[in-house]
């Protein structure tokens, strides 16, 4: 069984979160928690959802419903580099799909896939807010745009070291 309770500092991090709300008001809290536990796990699982909604005293089903909403929370354990990268019409009509085939053949997955070396997840996301930019992925908090081949091979290399 996965030891799903935050670490000690990560414990004293989530009493500061919880604290910047007033009482009764403690669900606001809940998307920094989600942070913060994909922060220490590398993804948010059912386990975790639970210790979540347990601490702030809220039904599961509600912290389910935020994770299961936004495209940054991994509900399956994910690689070293989670590229997620835009499908929406601008990136597209720039070249997306065809980058998009390069990069999947480069990693040897599909979307929704992890490489065999645990280093790669590829995630199709939603819009980017980068339309001017595209094609574009995202890497943690770091943006990749105008891509084409050379550049996400040279991304992939880069990353592989």
């Amino acid at each position: 069984m996965e030891n799903i309770a935050f670490t000690e500092d990560n414990w004293a991090k989530a009493q500061e979160i919880i604290a910047r709300y007033p009482e009764g008001r403690q669900k606001s809290a809940l998307l920094p928690l989600l942070h913060l536990a994909q922060e220490q796990h590398g993804w948010v699982s059912p386990a975790v959802m639970d210790y979540i909604a347990e601490i702030l005293k809220i039904q599961p089903v509600e912290v389910y419903e935020v994770a299961t909403f936004y495209t940054m929370f991994h509900l399956e354990p994910v690689g070293k580099h989670v590229i997620e990268y835009c499908r929406t019409g601008p990136c597209c009509t720039v070249g997306g799909e065809e980058v998009y085939d390069h990069l999947k053949e480069r990693l040897g997955i599909a979307s929704n896939q992890t490489t065999s070396d645990g280093l790669f997840t590829l995630k199709e996301v939603e819009c980017l807010a980068a339309c001017g930019w595209g094609p574009c992925f995202q890497i943690k908090e770091k943006f990749f745009m105008q891509l084409d081949k050379a550049k996400v091979d040279q991304i992939i290399d880069e990353l592989s070291k």
